[in-house]
């Protein structure tokens, strides 16, 4: 199978010196293009949207950049570190995550109903509550713009095909299994803040395949989220450069002054690109599955831009009570409460070491190192995560234990053979990965691009112990380990 990198590879390749056309809005087939080719977009212009949201909207992203609550992203891509050159606040429900680029971001939490979160100033909390007050808005706005489009296309008899259903026997069952999909599907639980000054970038990549000029997001489709969910975007450009009338251009293509979305069919060169110019206030929907069966980018103009991108993001894997009902599930195999560093194991069965071994690695690598690796970011905004990042620590803690006593029954004599051998093979495989990932953190959040960051953004290479550390059972760097456990697997070998 293809990978990315070598579907771009054919396609520049087929494509030579040669442009493909895209179109705009002073194309004459732009809207017709529009209409038969990307229908699923959605431009809902300013002033469709009430004032009121957006003059509370425009002024937290003003009050979030005034306190310094938005941050360059160091992801890792290819091997290699690499700065974000857009900055970026992740917004949302209390306890969820969103992944993207091997990159965990933590919510701001926005202010739920029963919630009790305090932020460090008043004008975050208002902030805050400004994007979920949005988030409401666009839910409602996407509802609506789902039921016109899935009423077009009932009347076209493909009502079954564009949400991807089977339809029931009934029409009242359909019905319900429709507005339980759209739920699913546009109940937004969180937002991706955005911000790009490209006056202050030194370097922005070209359009590569139509000729649009300056990029500051290159094509791509939103990761890690639910299928088939809506992404909604509110765009708001601030201030900066003059804007440069159309009237003074050329009359192809789009104005360069002018932030604009760029959309093509993923991997088709037949079909013209479409440039959407994003006027302030601006909002746009990708909906149902243009996500999926379309890329998108984001065509840099000359002012700065803030964005707000409400997502259904795929959590089933990245909320506290999720990373909290895995720890409850790997500590069933201690026995009551005992000192710290002692614990008793209530089984050694394969399936049920390999199982507390695998959330191990999970916790200490998916949750504990990905939130010390934004430093003391979160701080700006609220410290909300730090008590249950530090629960999870404790029972990350009782994890290195149990991993202690599985070494020391391991060592004991009277194993069968093949259970013994069986165990180690497993135990060696967990705690192999886990001695590499922590060597590839511990670089990362020593390399000259993360020691770069201001302090308070700086990685933080979080779980670190000494040897001498009484507390912990276990040295941090496990070669020893590893060579013990090789040894005895040599042993057991028949």
């Amino acid at each position: 199978m293809e990978s990315l990198n070598q579907k771009k590879q054919r396609l520049l390749k087929e494509l030579g010196n040669r442009w493909l056309p895209y179109l705009t809005p002073k194309d004459a087939e732009f809207y017709q293009l529009w209409q038969e080719n990307y229908s699923k977009l959605v431009l809902r212009e300013a002033n469709r949207i009430p004032e009121l949201l957006h003059n509370e909207v425009q002024q937290a992203f003003l009050t979030l950049r005034k306190h310094g609550c938005l941050f360059q992203d160091l992801v890792r891509i290819k091997g290699k570190n690499l700065l974000t050159p857009v900055s970026r606040l992740l917004i949302g429900n209390p306890g969820y995550t969103y992944k993207y680029l091997n990159s965990r971001l933590f919510t701001v939490p926005w202010p739920v109903e029963g919630s009790n979160i305090k932020y460090t100033e008043d004008e975050i909390f208002a902030a805050c509550r400004a994007f979920f007050k949005l988030n409401d808005y666009l839910q409602k706005d996407t509802m609506q713009a789902l039921d016109k489009l899935h009423s077009i296309k009932s009347e076209q008899d493909e009502d079954s095909t564009i949400f991807g259903m089977v339809p029931e026997v009934s029409k009242s069952g359909l019905d319900v299994g429709v507005d339980m999909e759209l739920k699913k599907r546009t109940t937004y639980n969180l937002t991706l803040l955005n911000y790009m000054d490209p006056q202050k970038m030194s370097y922005l990549k070209e359009e590569p395949y139509f000729g649009m000029g300056k990029m500051a997001v290159s094509w791509h489709h939103d990761e890690n989220l639910v299928d088939r969910s809506t992404v909604a975007v509110y765009s708001y450009s601030c201030e900066g450069p003059e804007v440069i009338d159309d009237d003074e251009l050329s009359p192809e293509g789009r104005n360069p002054a002018v932030w604009h979305v760029g959309l093509k069919i993923a991997w088709d060169i037949e079909t013209p690109g479409l440039a959407v110019p994003l006027n302030q206030g601006d909002c746009y929907l990708m909906l149902d599955d243009l996500n999926t069966t379309h890329q998108h980018c984001v065509l840099a103009g000359l002012q700065p831009r803030f964005s707000s991108t409400h997502r259904v993001a795929e959590c089933s894997v990245g909320t506290l009570d999720y990373i909290f009902k895995r720890c409850q599930l790997a500590l069933q195999n201690v026995q009551g409460d005992v000192e710290p560093r002692t614990v008793l194991l209530r089984s050694l069965e394969v399936s049920v070491v390999r199982q507390g071994e695998e959330i191990h690695n999970e916790v200490e690598f998916e949750w504990l190192r990905q939130f010390w690796f934004h430093g003391h970011r979160y701080k700006k905004c609220t410290d909300w995560w730090h008590l249950p990042m530090s629960e999870l620590e404790g029972l990350w803690k009782k994890m290195e234990c149990v991993t202690n006593a599985v070494l020391c029954e391991i060592r004991k004599e009277g194993w069968p053979m093949e259970q013994k051998n069986e165990i180690i093979t497993d135990l060696l495989a967990l705690l192999t990965t886990r001695q590499e990932l922590r060597m590839e953190w511990c670089m990362r959040c020593q390399s000259r691009i993360a020691q770069s960051l201001p302090e308070d953004q700086r990685p933080i290479c979080w779980p670190y112990w000494e040897d001498d550390d009484h507390e912990m059972p276990l040295p941090f760097d496990l070669s020893s380990i590893i060579l013990e456990l090789e040894g005895q697997r040599l042993e057991t070998k028949p």
